[in-house]
């Protein structure tokens, strides 16, 4: 199989490898088919996975079999992933057969709350108050100086509330600082804010750029519940949490999509709180109201392809389906106005993501 250069469009009836097995990857892979284009999906439990059940070929191995993985990358064209922290010694050894992106580098920032704030802070970029952790001892140093009130999260991993722990005036460091599981966290002050948004922007080889617009995004038992599209902010607000995703996404050099949450302060200013280089929940909307799925964007991005617009064609509010939300499946396709998307999983549990629903309505004046 012959390997394009790096600025080389792939044609369609190419292959793109997908790190990651669920239902980020089952969307990208629907996207990658409508545009011509196959997938081979490589994850440690890709059998009967929502990526699996769509793609062509799917390799079942440990994100360290060195075999596994060289054969994967020699039977597609390019790699990209549906989860940030795939290894990136895992990524670093792909990327010696095959083009990888988003590569090692912006995984590296990414996977590590420290190194991501620590990046951000660097550009200029406004984050919560925070400090490194790695006892209790730290914790509670942490804080006497940000506090009272803060939360505690691991550095890696932990995701959906999961690998944190909320501190108040009569929270016990030590048992905030055992209940996260790990041995390196971050202590971040709460911050008064109005909401929380997000913009995810797509980035190319050739280094153009294009940001969705800014959506709203409103939680429950620390899981996304619904994203609003667009955001109720202020022209300004949302100019610039353009702006700093877009200088986040150009400064780390992603190639494909990096999705920016941000609190947005009493006075309209923003915060980041997490980025994810990656297709993203809060950008699920796209499918049915955007003039360009997110999701074909990262194939369009990561192929070589021209970005596509990413203009709103109607207000959107994407519900989140958790758990037995999805049995609602029957009143929400007799809505004429709500689209339906279910990921394929078999057995609905209490905060699993079964499927989403996307609501559209005609765009304000």
């Amino acid at each position: 199989m012959s390997r394009p250069d790096a600025m080389d469009t792939l044609a369609p009836g190419s292959t793109i490898g997908m790190l990651g097995a669920g239902q980020l990857g089952r969307m990208t892979a629907l996207a990658a088919a409508n545009l011509g284009y196959r997938t081979h999906v490589f994850a440690p439990d890709a059998e009967g996975s929502p990526c699996g059940q769509v793609a062509d070929a799917m390799t079942v191995a440990d994100w360290t079999d060195r075999d596994a993985l060289a054969a994967f990358a020699k039977s597609v064209d390019v790699v990209t992933l549906e989860w940030e922290n795939v290894p990136v010694d895992t990524v670093e050894f792909l990327t010696s057969i095959v083009p990888v992106h988003p590569g090692a580098k912006v995984l590296a920032v990414a996977q590590d709350r420290i190194r991501e704030k620590s990046f951000a802070n660097a550009l200029g970029i406004a984050t919560a108050p925070w400090r490194a952790a790695s006892s209790a001892e730290d914790v509670a140093k942490a804080v006497a100086e940000i506090g009272p009130r803060c939360i505690l999260k691991s550095t890696r991993l932990g995701y959906d509330g999961k690998g944190q722990a909320v501190i108040g005036p009569g929270t016990d460091p030590a048992e905030a600082w055992t209940s996260i599981g790990s041995d390196a966290g971050i202590v971040e002050g709460f911050v008064d804010f109005t909401c929380e948004v997000s913009v995810i922007v797509a980035r190319g080889l050739d280094g153009r750029t294009a940001a969705y617009p800014v959506v709203e995004n409103r939680h429950k038992n620390g899981i996304l519940d619904r994203t609003l599209a667009p955001a109720r902010v202020s022209s300004g607000t949302a100019a610039e949490a353009g702006r700093v995703a877009t200088t986040l996404a150009e400064a780390l050099g992603v190639v494909g999509l990096l999705a920016v949450e941000m609190f947005v302060t009493p006075d309209g200013h923003v915060l980041v709180n997490e980025m994810a280089p990656r297709p993203h929940n809060s950008g699920h909307w796209t499918m049915d109201a955007c003039a360009t799925s997110q999701f074909e964007q990262l194939v369009r991005a990561v192929c070589g392809l021209p970005l596509g617009s990413t203009e709103l064609r109607f207000e959107a509010e994407m519900e989140n389906l958790i758990g037995d939300d999805v049995l609602r499946w029957r009143q929400i396709v007799a809505e004429p106005n709500a689209h339906l998307h279910l990921y394929g999983k078999a057995e609905a549990r209490p905060g699993r993501k079964m499927g989403h629903v996307n609501r559209v309505f005609p765009r304000r004046p």
